[in-house]
């Protein structure tokens, strides 16, 4: 098959022109500003082994046309453009255009045209070119702000971006709406007439309030492409007359006797005011070039209504209570108490406070559920009592140390076997105060004696009596004595009871037997032995010389002893 040179291509145009077929639809490509730009020819529609002849051309406009470059099957690219993109083309191995360095004057359509054996197909594609803003700059920055005066605040400038970058005003980082309370935003474009690129400006106009003080505002540009941009965030000085006043207590909590106060007055108007009064209970005391004053040492008699003005308004005004609190305490009486058991003893705590407070009572470190009462003192009283007064955060303690004496008693004497049975274990339980000695009449070992606690005192000894015995156990102080006896058996003859009580058990049943038994056999004999006398009786075999029957009372004799006989073989 022939080949046409590329000179021959413009005639093959318009012998051709009948079998075009234009693409049902215009592709668009979007390419970045100064990248490269790849502009596809049919996607693969016609196969490469196919394709003899592959251009591209652009639209230059006013229906004018211009050519770009030409591969041919057997030959390379050729570059046939001689304007600005005869430095910025190549095709690409799939036939694609490549587009260096891509400007907004490249928004155009593109065109790539495939001569076939039998046909020329053109796919035309249009080529949009974005960019991103370079960055968003704040400029005429406002000095300050006067509250209710609307006011220029500053101007948001998104520099060269295509298409035009929006841009959004905000405070502490919520958009600002045109035409909202106090907000008014107008907003421009500029294109620069060498690059074709777009700056937008916005410029906000604010009314602002007291709240506005602290207030951050910034500005952000939105783009198709790229990140959201945000400027840095501003702050303005908001100025206002003073509308309030008040007056701050600065104190120690809870605030007492002997502490330091200070008064500040404190004023809404921006610039702050710098001097004013204070009014201390009567007296008007003025400062300049600040707005504290201090009471030092302050007692119970500082309590009271305190206030603060203006000098230059002195109508403007405000007040504070100061409350210096209190707490005295009186417990009668205190530290070491001595009492002896069965006296009373009367306590007194007084309180003096500023504000309500509430008693509590400990013995030895343990809560009591009341005020303790002494009527009439026990050993078990004695203690280290406590009492503590609470009102608010403030506290105080008072307490003593009650120590009840008296001549001991012995409250009980017991005595037990220990557990392996070998020894006796006697026990004095004693109370008194000072701790009572123990002493015992008899020798032992294993002495063992309680903590003295509460007045009371426990003492055990061991002893292993040989004889019965009677043991004596003696307590004793200062203040006197007392003794009490206890009957101790010997432990040899306990043993021997306990062994015969064991073998009671095993010998009864067979007693009962044997008893049984030999009454049966007594019962017997005695009846055989009385039908033999009966009988010799009636044959006259006796040898007394009675008469042959027997005398009656011999005979009624016989017949109850039988009879007890028998009734005791029957049990």
């Amino acid at each position: 098959m022939h080949l046409l040179s590329v000179g021959s291509l413009g005639s093959l145009v318009f012998l051709f022109a009948t079998v075009l077929r234009q693409a049902s639809s215009l592709e668009t490509v979007v390419g970045m500003y100064g990248q490269t730009l790849e502009i596809p020819c049919n996607k693969g529609v016609v196969k490469a082994e196919d394709v003899l002849i592959t251009k591209w051309k652009y639209d230059k406009g006013d229906r004018r046309v211009g050519d770009l470059l030409v591969r041919t099957k057997t030959e390379s690219v050729s570059i046939i453009a001689t304007d600005e993109y005869k430095d910025r083309i190549n095709m690409a191995a799939n036939s694609s255009l490549l587009l260096s360095a891509a400007k907004l004057s490249d928004q155009r359509t593109f065109t790539c045209m495939v001569v076939l054996s039998l046909d020329i197909n053109e796919y035309p594609v249009n080529v949009v070119v974005y960019k991103a803003p370079a960055g968003v700059e704040i400029s005429d920055k406002a000095p300050e702000l006067e509250i209710g005066k609307p006011t220029k605040l500053a101007t948001c400038v998104a520099k060269d971006a295509n298409p035009a970058a929006n841009i959004t005003w905000l405070k502490n980082n919520k958009p600002l709406v045109d035409g909202g309370k106090g907000v008014s935003i107008r907003a421009s474009v500029q294109v620069d007439p060498v690059t074709g690129l777009s700056s937008t400006s916005s410029t906000l106009e604010y009314s602002a309030t007291k709240e506005d003080a602290d207030a951050q505002f910034s500005c952000s540009a939105r783009h198709q492409v790229g990140k959201e941009l945000t400027s840095p965030e501003l702050t303005f000085t908001i100025t206002y007359s003073t509308e309030t006043i008040i007056l701050q207590v600065i104190a120690p909590e809870p605030l007492l006797e002997g502490d330091n106060v200070t008064l500040k007055c404190v004023a809404d108007g921006n610039p702050a005011p710098t001097s004013f009064n204070f009014h201390l209970k009567g007296d008007v005391i003025p400062v300049k070039n600040t707005n504290t004053y201090t009471l030092a040492h302050v007692s119970r008699d500082t309590t009271g209504e305190y206030q603060c003005s203006l000098i230059d308004n002195p109508a403007m005004m405000a007040s504070k209570n100061v409350t210096v609190n209190y707490l005295d305490i009186n417990l009668s009486p205190t530290g070491n108490v001595i009492k002896t058991a069965g006296e009373a003893l009367e306590l007194s705590f007084q309180i003096d406070s500023s504000g309500e407070s509430k008693v509590s009572w400990t013995k030895d470190n343990v809560k009591l559920d009341k005020e303790p009462k002494f009527n009439k003192l026990k050993y078990s009283d004695s203690g280290f009592y406590e009492g503590e007064v609470k009102m608010g955060a403030l506290r105080r303690k008072a307490s003593f140390d009650l120590v009840v004496e008296g001549a001991p008693v012995i409250k009980q004497l017991s005595k037990h076997r220990s557990e392996d049975g070998q020894h006796k274990v006697l026990i004095c339980e004693a109370e008194g105060s000072p701790k009572p000695s123990v002493s015992w009449s008899i020798n032992g070992t294993s002495y063992d004696e309680s903590p003295f606690v509460n007045g009371k005192v426990t003492h055990k000894i061991t002893v292993v009596p040989a004889v019965n015995l009677t043991v004596y156990c003696t307590v004793s102080n200062e203040y006197g004595v007392d003794t009490r006896d206890i009957n101790v058996s010997s432990l040899f003859e306990e043993v021997r009871v306990d062994k015969r009580d064991q073998s009671d058990d095993a010998d009864q049943t067979k007693l009962v037997v044997g008893v049984v038994v030999g009454l049966l056999i007594a019962a017997m004999v005695i009846g055989l032995a009385y039908g033999i006398y009966q009988k010799k009786s009636k044959q006259g075999s006796w040898k007394t010389g009675e008469k042959e029957n027997g005398s009656s009372e011999e005979e009624r004799k016989l017949e109850e002893k039988v009879e007890e006989n028998s009734q005791k073989a029957e049990v």
